[in-house]
């Protein structure tokens, strides 16, 4: 009997694998599906899942979002916490983008004044923010200017003149982890970053101008600074090749580990070591700076398209209205507090493809948002919607404070490549705006590899883990 056979649907939304399901598996895993995304579910993310449940030291269950698909060891959309002092961290279940994450700004700027011009907006974005495969920008960092980024984060970015300070204010963690060890990271990391910071990189990362379609609740829009018809701004990249360097040398780490303090794992994708080890803090720190120069770059990345859209409009700043509403991590392992079996524990909360979606009143909910709930940012693919949430208090009793990061893959990229070939690009778009250096980037991220993101965050929403706000519909899409 295969495990999908083996789930059992514990209430709505809610299918859970029992603990010893396979040997070795200490807690539960739970997965938040509708019975659609219950449908594409495949059996590879299940098992993913259930090898991390075997790992030294996790704790309560492993929880895994209704975005999910197969990753590397641990499937993305999974949420892992280990014991601080007798658990493991693994490298395959952060993931190779270190602190891939979702920033959005709002503008004063209205959808009317926006879609005449869309397509030569985007354009013109497209000249000034570099983006694809192996993209460079003007930013060109010396080795020690690369280890004040890995410490700064984006208040580096800010002190360049990218920015403001209030917008620290509104970004997850300040925008600046403190763990941090520029001397943990390899040379070969600070070589491929060094020309990297202010790029978009390729894949599912993009540069979106969105415009606010559907307000779910008008009270909380409005307390956000939120209104139909608003266009904002949406950023989805990470650490580019500074946090891949770092994955893949920490990876090897992690492999030498396993003989060393004699960890035995289902899959060496899922290598570890233990947190409180060499290794373990190491990997710990060297992923803290991967996940600062991630913010330094989204910080440089809003900032370049805000300044290019307030020019195409002959603006100035406060005519513009840029005010940066929110910025959270995906693929990040952070040292937290949460309650199991009634007992306060410090917990490496593993999070790939997840985000935190903290309640109101969480200490690490800036001040601007404590009596909201942290902003929850869901995108989705190029032609349908991405939604703004807030986190609610249930969201840390059912998933370590954590909601899914976006829709989800449902072809792999051969594939949708084959369905464009079939179909043809511009038929497959339609009157979608959608700019790229290259026709091979857009062909990989066609709405139909994706999955509905609309049914995603009505999961999310519906089991009480963060509540909808609003939808956001794009206006014009820049793809890596």
């Amino acid at each position: 009997m295969g495990l999908k056979e083996q789930l059992v649907q514990v209430q709505p939304f809610v299918y859970k694998l029992p603990e010893n399901t396979i040997q070795g598996q200490k807690v539960p895993v739970y997965f938040y599906l509708s019975d659609r995304l219950f449908e594409t579910l495949e059996e590879d993310a299940i098992r993913q899942a259930a090898n991390a449940a075997t790992l030294p030291g996790v704790k309560k269950a492993i929880y895994v979002m209704p975005d999910v698909h197969v990753g590397y060891g641990f499937p993305v959309g999974g949420v892992m916490a280990t014991d601080a002092e007798e658990g493991i961290i693994s490298p395959g279940s952060v993931g190779y983008d270190i602190n891939c994450g979702v920033r959005l700004i709002a503008t004063n700027l209205t959808a009317d004044m926006v879609y005449p011009v869309r397509r030569e907006l985007m354009n013109e974005i497209l000249k000034n923010v570099p983006a694809g495969v192996g993209s460079t920008g003007k930013i060109k960092l010396t080795k020690s200017q690369m280890e004040e980024v890995a410490v700064k984060g984006a208040r580096w970015a800010v002190e360049q003149g990218f920015g403001f300070l209030e917008d620290l204010e509104h970004i997850e963690s300040g925008g600046a982890l403190p763990n941090a060890d520029p001397s943990k990271v390899s040379k070969e990391a600070y070589e491929r970053g060094s020309d990297e910071l202010g790029t978009v990189g390729s894949g599912n990362h993009f540069v979106e101008v969105q415009v606010v379609d559907e307000v779910y609740d008008e009270d909380i829009a409005e307390r956000l600074g939120l209104k139909l018809g608003q266009v904002c701004i949406m950023v989805h990249s990470g650490s580019r090749g500074f946090g891949h360097q770092v994955c893949v040398d920490y990876l090897k780490v992690a492999k030498d580990a396993l003989r060393k303090y004699k960890i035995d794992i289902p899959d060496m994708q899922l290598a570890c070591m233990p947190f409180n080890s060499p290794e373990g803090r190491a990997y710990f720190s060297a992923m803290n700076s991967a996940a600062n120069y991630a913010f330094a770059n989204r910080q440089i990345l809003g900032f370049l398209t805000a300044d290019t859209i307030r020019r195409f409009f002959g603006l100035s700043w406060k005519d513009l209205g840029y005010r940066l509403i929110y910025d959270l991590a995906h693929n990040i392992a952070k040292l937290e507090k949460h309650k199991v079996n009634g007992k306060v524990l410090k917990l490496v909360v593993h999070r790939k493809g997840a985000t935190r979606a903290f309640p109101p009143f969480n200490p690490e909910v800036p001040p601007a948002y404590r009596e909201l709930g942290q902003p929850v940012l869901i995108p989705g693919d190029v032609g349908r919607y991405s939604f703004l949430l807030v986190g609610q208090n249930r969201s840390m009793e059912i998933s370590f404070g954590t909601a899914c990061h976006g829709a989800g893959r449902l072809m792999s990229r051969s594939k949708a490549k084959e369905f464009v070939r079939r179909e043809g690009l511009e038929k497959v778009l339609g009157d979608l705006v959608v700019v790229a250096r290259g026709k091979g980037t857009v062909a990989e991220e066609i709405p139909q590899a994706y999955k509905d993101v609309s049914e995603v965050v009505r999961v999310v929403d519906s089991l009480g883990i963060a509540k909808l706000v609003l939808r956001l519909k794009p206006l014009g899409t820049l793809k890596g």
